[in-house]
């Protein structure tokens, strides 16, 4: 839950700050959505070498690492002057995110049995929107009250404590003795891509979190001007409604091990794109309850297609994790720019419409592609290592 927590910490927590930024540096909406494109991007890059390289060094030690690194590049993010620099920084936050992201999925299933991985990767997205939440929350406060650079400072001072917790408490994994003189066949990206299942899963995730990034950006200018008038703080504490899914998100992980990822991933793009057509109704309590169905969904989404990809990988699940990020964070980058021109053709109504297209695409693709039944009994596995001394 830690490393999840440091994984999002910071990476959208411009978002409430985008109509703030756009009038202190005179810039426009698509210039201030670089902020969150960049480290986006930045991850869609990195993700793959980093899973590749906690492979081969382990996972706790590049988990651990990565949130040191993200600690000191969020501190020089707050040493920025102009728009371009915040925007260089935040690429190097995004470089600095998948050593966590991508390796902590892959550590659940290699220190979690088969039948609980659902339920940890489901802890793990818990830990994933209590940071999303805090890192808004916390910028948006600092930025109204203070300056948009105490917002960084106190990011890196949380980011920091995070990753000293997670060098103190992060038990290490069991290492499977593989040969090292080289990259092995099975474990190629090559390999990788020609699983069906795990190259459909990677169009999912493209899907999954171009909702979420285009939702959560865009609402921001929609709720910022009339009839709304929403101010940078007021915007801040919008995303308290990620803590519906820090509670519904556990309970999915059980539902999960036990109906199959098709059922999980439908019944998720379907609350998705509810809470998306629930924003259009011009009442604040109404468009509050959308983004929380909304997140609520993309929550679930997100934690199906994590555990799905550690259930049909047993090998190099670093990689196969890393390349999910690839395309899941290129769709957080996608939906944060591609809704700048929408968005201009027919404002925040064409901006749902664009997100619930790509949500059914993301559904459609899950259910003509991935197994009809639990995979966990439809897959072939290796055998499991036992749990952590906690877990049992």
């Amino acid at each position: 839950m830690l490393a999840g927590f440091a994984a999002f910490l910071d990476l959208y927590a411009t978002q409430p700050l985008l109509p703030f930024l756009a009038r202190t540096f005179h810039a426009s909406n698509f210039d201030v959505s670089l902020t969150v494109t960049a480290p986006t991007v930045a991850v869609a890059l990195a993700a793959p070498l980093v899973g590749r390289l906690a492979d081969r060094l382990g996972l706790r030690r590049v988990i651990v690492s990565s949130a040191f690194a993200l600690a000191i590049a969020t501190a020089l993010t707050a040493t920025s002057s102009t728009l371009p620099q915040i925007i260089f920084w935040r690429f190097v936050q995004g470089i600095a995110t998948p050593g966590v992201f991508a390796s902590a999925v892959a550590y659940i299933h290699e220190v979690w049995p088969a039948s609980h991985a659902g339920r940890a990767t489901a802890a793990y997205m818990s830990g994933t929107i209590f940071g999303g939440f805090t890192g808004r929350a916390v910028a948006g406060l600092m930025a109204a009250d203070v300056s948009w650079q105490a917002a960084f400072v106190a990011l890196a001072l949380l980011n920091m404590a995070v990753a000293i917790a997670l060098a103190v408490w992060l038990p290490r994994e069991e290492r499977r003795l593989e040969p090292r003189g080289g990259v092995q066949p099975r474990g190629s990206v090559s390999a990788h891509f020609r699983n069906r299942r795990l190259a459909t899963t990677y169009a999912v995730g493209f899907s999954v979190l171009f909702t979420q990034v285009a939702m959560f950006t865009y609402v921001t200018f929609h709720l910022a001007a009339p009839p709304f008038n929403l101010s940078t703080v007021a915007l801040g504490w919008l995303f308290v409604v990620y803590l519906l899914g820090a509670v519904v998100t556990p309970i999915s992980g059980h539902w999960i091990d036990r109906y199959g990822h098709r059922t999980g991933i439908g019944s998720a793009m379907a609350i998705g794109g509810g809470g998306a057509l629930l924003t259009l109704i011009p009442w604040l309590p109404a468009v509050v309850s959308g983004l929380a169905l909304a997140a609520t969904g993309v929550f679930i989404a997100q934690a199906t297609a994590s555990s799905y990809i550690g259930a049909v990988t047993t090998q190099d699940r670093g990689l196969a994790v890393g390349l999910y990020s690839t395309f899941y964070y290129a769709g957080g980058s996608a939906g944060s720019a591609v809704p700048a021109a929408v968005w201009k053709l027919g404002g925040w109504p064409a901006c749902v419409g664009l997100i619930v297209a790509v949500q059914s695409v993301g559904a459609a693709i899950a259910f003509t592609q991935w197994a009809p039944s639990p995979v966990t009994a439809a897959v072939p596995r290796l055998p499991s290592l036992p749990p952590p001394a906690s877990v049992r």
